[in-house]
C-alpha cells in the first residue's frame, strides 16, 4: 500500500456556494505535513493554481527545508520536505503515475450533502489495504467542488460529531480520516 495526500485550494466552495481558489495557510502546511509524515505518506501536494499562493507555500517550505528552519528543527525539516506544490490535481496524478508506474486510485473527502454514494471507513480500509496506489484528497474552503468530486473513485463518508455542528479544520478532519484509515495497520505493525 503507498499513499498520497493532497490538500486542494481550488476548485473548492465558498459559503455562497461560488467556486473559488482558497488561501494557502501555514498552519495547514506544518499540520498536514506532520500527518503525512507520521502516517507514511509518500508525498503531500499542495495544489493551487495561484502563482503567489504557490511561490508563499514554497518560501515557507524552503525556510523549513534548507534555511534557518531545517537547523533549528531537524523534525519539522523532515516532515515538510514531503510537501509538493502543484497547480492542479492532473499535475499530482501525474507526478505521482511518474513515480508509481500507475495512476492513482483518487479518495476524496466531503463533508457537505451530496447524493454520491458515500464509502464508510470500515470500507475504505479495505480498499486502502488492497489497492497499491491511492491518492486521498482533501478540500479547503467549503468543500471540493462537484466538478472534481464526480472523477473520483471513492468519496469518503462525512465526519459526524456528536452536536448539529459540522465544520471541522481541514487539519483536524485530515488526522481523523488518517487515524480511521491506517491505525489498524500501525497496530498489525506493533505501533499502538
Amino acid at each position: 500500500m503507498t499513499f498520497y495526500i493532497g490538500l486542494l485550494h481550488y476548485p473548492v466552495y465558498n459559503k455562497r456556494g461560488e467556486i473559488i481558489a482558497s488561501a494557502i495557510t501555514n498552519l495547514d502546511l506544518h499540520d498536514l505535513a506532520r500527518l503525512a509524515k507520521t502516517y507514511g505518506a509518500e508525498r503531500f501536494y499542495v495544489i493551487t493554481p495561484l502563482a503567489d499562493q504557490q511561490d508563499l507555500a514554497k518560501r515557507i517550505c524552503q525556510h523549513w527545508v534548507s534555511g534557518f528552519g531545517a537547523l533549528y528543527n531537524k523534525d519539522r525539516q523532515e516532515a515538510m520536505s514531503l510537501i509538493s506544490v502543484v497547480p492542479t490535481l492532473e499535475k499530482s496524478m501525474e507526478e505521482i503515475k511518474d513515480r508509481q508506474g500507475e495512476l492513482p486510485a483518487l479518495m476524496v473527502t466531503d463533508a457537505g450533502k451530496n447524493n454520491r454514494e458515500r464509502t464508510t471507513y470500515e470500507m475504505a480500509q479495505e480498499i486502502v489495504a488492497s489497492t497499491r496506489v491511492i491518492m486521498l484528497l482533501f478540500g479547503t474552503a467549503w468543500g471540493i467542488a462537484q466538478e472534481l468530486m464526480r472523477k473520483a473513485d471513492y468519496v469518503l463518508a462525512p465526519i459526524v460529531g456528536v452536536s448539529q455542528y459540522n465544520h471541522l479544520s481541514v487539519r483536524a478532519a485530515a488526522a481523523i480520516t488518517l487515524d480511521r484509515l491506517f491505525s489498524r495497520f500501525a497496530e498489525s505493525q506493533g505501533g499502538r
